[in-house]
């Protein structure tokens, strides 16, 4: 089979060196369309359950609303895992389901199991709703606005909330935009309770009033002369004085009551506020935008980015959007140019070799062409099968790359030899190439598979292990056969061009000097090693030993430590500090930081006002 072809090959030189550039040619463009991220998909087929309850606390909310939704939903075809949490005012239930499930088929199986709860739940309790689907890894930017006092923290908040997030959310493959910090708008009714008692108001009379004015009503529709009015109530408002005449109810003298006679209209800030940001120690607004699964992280940043550039037109012009706080995407190209560098002084280091070794320039080239057409070829399989480039897949090809152009080196160097060898024997170029290729197919492609054989299994992990490390032994045996396959077909055809022609024949005879003085210093050694059999033995039995109690007390992590240019510090506060003063603490600690050297950006700072504790979240880009 490896025989025949090596034979088609090089009875097809023309084809395979055609057919080799228009790989080299498609692949090229693949590569460029491919999307790129940080790890392979590692999201579990989750579903997320939020439940609100104004006003009750974490253990009623456990007791009343998380354990019946976690009873319903356990025991779900395909679940294998619920978690909750329950919090003030809010039930969170994430609900996991087998790999390879499907995520839309997930929700309705959630959606229909909370179905039959909704009854059961106490009054005043919200809805169970699901929430936007998104990946581990979804959060992908966080934007920053800041002002100066022309527009107040209060209109800050009112633009994100009104105009960015609905734009954004308007993108495809956006999941959800949260925001934090500034002040959100509130329409506030501050009632006099003496008013109430002179009027003879009552609190529900009010509650019922406010509940019913600001919403439009249908009037129906009136037909007059053939034609068909639509009649409509129009009564919502944002103006106070509007907002101050509605009636709540019509005393004994006949004479109405309304709002503004027994309470104060203002519009002011929602209290309690329940987290604060800033930017470079200036109070801002902070947006957090989460993409969906299997979406591209770099295309879709460049997507918010024209986004917000349009935006940046309709909003005050002292307003500035800051997209530098965080970016996943500048993550996941300082992660890849990284790769991308150790593969190309890979490269360099397999040329210098190359050259050194065989001293032959077209040897070399003849070598070096495996290089790009496996890794190629390694980028197209991977398409084809719908994963992504990632510093998995580029791990497993930077593993791979010594190994690429190995076939090619046995062969080329094997040719090189019988050429030399042939040069007072006439032969035919061809049947040279032929019977040297065949002559080291075998071992090579052998070889080849017991090293494919040691990345087995990867492929027997399960769970998040092996989402994570099967892309990379996918890439390594792709990459492996693609060399094999281009040291069974290109190599002994570009050996017969560049080495079958006279002046290239000429050069054969000339061994190395390199390659001598290597020869000479093997064999010395190697004399060396037999007289010495017993000493090596015991040497190498010792080093086991050492290796062996080095391996026990090395330090166990499921990923490497990354250093990709930022960086988090997390500092909590003491009990019962308010969330004023823990920004103010977080403004110092962020001032603090940006006066060191090589620190550009600092991000955020959250907490929750009703806790005892806090913590200060700083995001810091070098």
């Amino acid at each position: 089979m490896l025989n025949r072809i090596i034979r088609f090959s090089l009875d097809n030189r023309l084809a395979v060196v055609v057919i080799s550039a228009l790989l080299l040619i498609y692949g090229a463009i693949v590569l460029l369309r491919t999307e790129v991220d940080i790890f392979p998909d590692l999201n579990a087929p989750t579903v997320v359950v939020m439940t609100e309850a104004p006003g009750m606390a974490p253990e009623e909310i456990e007791r009343v609303i998380t354990y019946p939704v976690e009873t319903s939903v356990n025991g779900a075809t395909g679940v294998r895992r619920v978690r909750s949490a329950s919090a003030t005012g809010l039930s969170s239930v994430w609900v996991e389901f087998d790999w390879g499930t499907d995520v839309y088929l997930a929700r309705q199986i959630v959606a229909e199991k909370l179905s039959e709860i909704e009854g059961a739940l106490p009054p005043g309790v919200g809805k169970p709703t699901l929430g936007p689907q998104s990946s581990i890894l979804g959060e992908i930017m966080i934007i920053g606005l800041t002002a100066d006092s022309i527009t107040s923290a209060e209109e800050l908040r009112t633009i994100a909330d009104s105009r960015i997030r609905p734009r954004l959310l308007s993108l495809s493959g956006v999941s959800s935009v949260s925001v934090i910090g500034g002040d959100a708008r509130e329409y506030q009714i501050l009632l006099d309770p003496a008013s109430m008692q002179q009027f003879g108001v009552t609190l529900t009379a009010v509650r019922d009033a406010v509940t019913q004015m600001n919403s439009n009503a249908s009037g129906g529709v009136i037909y007059q002369h053939g034609n068909e009015y639509i009649i409509k109530g129009d009564i919502a408002t944002s103006d106070l004085d509007k907002i101050g005449n509605t009636v709540i109810l019509t005393n004994d003298a006949g004479m109405p009551v309304r709002l503004c006679d027994i309470a104060e209209m203002k519009v002011g800030a929602a209290e309690p506020r329940l987290g604060t940001a800033s930017v470079n120690a200036t109070p801002a607004v902070l947006l957090t935008v989460t993409k969906q699964p299997a979406v591209g992280t770099i295309n879709l940043t460049e997507e918010i980015e024209d986004c917000l550039g349009q935006l940046q037109k309709t909003i005050p012009s002292d307003v500035v959007v800051n997209t530098d706080i965080f970016r996943q995407s500048e993550f996941i190209s300082t992660s890849i140019s990284n790769l991308q560098e150790a593969l190309f002084i890979g490269a360099i280091f397999v040329i210098v070799v190359l050259f050194f070794f065989l001293m032959n320039l077209r040897t070399t080239v003849i070598s070096l062409v495996a290089l790009p057409l496996s890794i190629i070829v390694t980028v197209l399989v991977l398409h084809w099968l719908g994963m992504t480039i990632n510093t998995m897949s580029l791990g497993g090809i930077a593993i791979a790359i010594g190994s690429l152009v190995d076939d090619a080196i046995v062969d080329v160097e094997n040719v090189y030899k019988r050429l030399r060898e042939n040069l007072k024997k006439g032969q035919s170029v061809i049947s040279v190439i032929y019977e040297a290729s065949k002559e080291v197919r075998l071992p090579i492609f052998n070889s080849s598979l017991i090293i494919m054989a040691s990345f087995l299994p990867l492929f027997f992990l399960d769970g998040m292990e092996g989402r994570m490390l099967k892309p990379l032994g996918i890439s390594f045996i792709v990459a492996l056969i693609a060399s094999t396959i281009v040291a069974l077909t290109v190599t002994p055809v570009l050996c017969s061009f560049l080495l079958g022609s006279k002046k290239a024949m000429q050069a054969l005879d000339r061994e190395p000097k390199f390659s001598r003085w290597l020869r000479s210093g093997y064999d010395k050694a190697l004399a060396w090693s037999f007289g010495h059999v017993k000493s090596i033995f015991i040497t190498t039995g010792l080093l086991l030993l050492v290796a062996i109690g080095i391996f026990f007390s090395l330090g166990r992590s499921f990923l490497p430590p990354f250093n990709e240019g930022s960086l988090t510090i997390n500092v909590s506060t003491l009990p019962g500090i308010s969330l004023e003063e823990s920004d103010r603490l977080g403004r110092e600690a962020e001032k603090i930081i940006l006066s060191m050297p090589e620190i550009s950006l600092t991000a955020r700072k959250t907490g929750r006002a009703e806790l005892d504790e806090h913590s200060l979240g700083v995001n810091v880009s070098e």
